[in-house]
């Protein structure tokens, strides 16, 4: 099982950062939340961290865990372990993905999302509309 991580990064108008995989690479085409493989002796938050410093070039602190997703690719099985982040700093740069797009929470499902990253839009919506209460 490959141990991979994403944030989940919202700016200032609510709306959460995401990644357009490059065409030609593994799902290709198909929108992800940030994020990368777990090195080994790394936890998955600071692999968190790492990827998003090599993908974005931001800094963030990772808050709270989201439940993980496990999923079955024709490469092989994952576990994609999910968690909301706050961006620290930086200057966002684009290297690993074709573009990146700051998404409403109600625009999500307009989106072509990789099969992992599905799921986590209904956690997602739902961690959110708990600050609106």
């Amino acid at each position: 099982m490959i141990e991979v991580v994403c944030g989940i990064i919202r700016d200032e108008r609510g709306r959460v950062l995401a990644g357009l995989r490059p065409q030609g690479k593994h799902l290709g085409g198909m929108w992800e939340f940030p994020g990368g493989k777990v090195d080994p002796g790394e936890s998955p938050q600071q692999a968190l961290v790492r990827e998003l410093r090599e993908e974005l070039g931001i800094e963030v602190g990772v808050g709270a865990a989201l439940e993980p997703v496990c999923w079955e690719y024709e490469s092989g099985m994952i576990r994609l372990w999910p968690f909301v982040c706050t961006m620290l700093g930086g200057e966002m740069t684009v290297m690993s993905h074709e573009r990146v797009a700051w998404v409403g929470l109600e625009e999500l499902e307009e989106f072509d999302w990789a099969p992992a990253d599905v799921p986590v839009l209904g956690q997602t919506r739902a961690f959110f509309a708990r600050d609106l209460h």
